[in-house]
């Protein structure tokens, strides 16, 4: 059995990344710290949404502590792959983001989406992964996510859709 409560403090590295062809992506998120590899399955809006948290707080704490170095990042210089094994842990219900002021790192927490046993009444019991990375671990995620979702289809909205027949 899995642990409910996992803890990659520090990460080595974290990444977002997809598997499959356009249309039929499965994207990931991805975090290192030594042996200890974590793959989480998260949806596409959920990688795009955490790119825009991520983005939005990291200029909030550069305005807050403007004595701190900027956490600009050229992501060529980051290896933002995906490493196998490509073994996910449990799909993403909800994620949320902090800070530790005193360690000057940002905390990405995942929970589980779990289902409900209504019919055995018991409560869902969700594992949970904090990954703890530098800001510009963060910078780098949120911009290779950003790239990540925008390879999907020129046309989103063809998802699913029959787009030219013949007869």
């Amino acid at each position: 059995m899995s642990p409910k409560e996992i803890e990659l403090d520090p990460v080595d590295f974290v990444t977002v990344g997809t598997v499959g062809p356009k249309g039929r992506r499965l994207f990931h998120l991805q975090a290192g710290a030594g042996s200890q590899l974590i793959t989480l399955i998260v949806e596409k809006e959920q990688a795009r949404a955490l790119s825009e948290a991520v983005t939005e707080m990291l200029d909030d704490l550069n305005k807050k502590y403007p004595q701190l170095p900027e956490s600009e990042v050229t992501l060529s210089k980051w290896n933002m792959s995906l490493r196998d094994p490509l073994d996910p842990l449990f799909r993403v219900a909800q994620m949320g983001l902090g800070y530790d002021e005193e360690r000057n790192l940002i905390v990405l927490v995942a929970q589980e989406l779990v289902a409900e046993d209504e019919e055995a009444g018991l409560e869902p019991d969700p594992q949970i992964v904090r990954m703890w990375a530098t800001r510009e671990q963060m910078r780098a995620l949120s911009e290779y996510a950003q790239q990540v979702v925008k390879q999907g289809r020129a046309d989103p909205k063809s998802n699913g859709h029959l787009i030219y027949y013949w007869t």
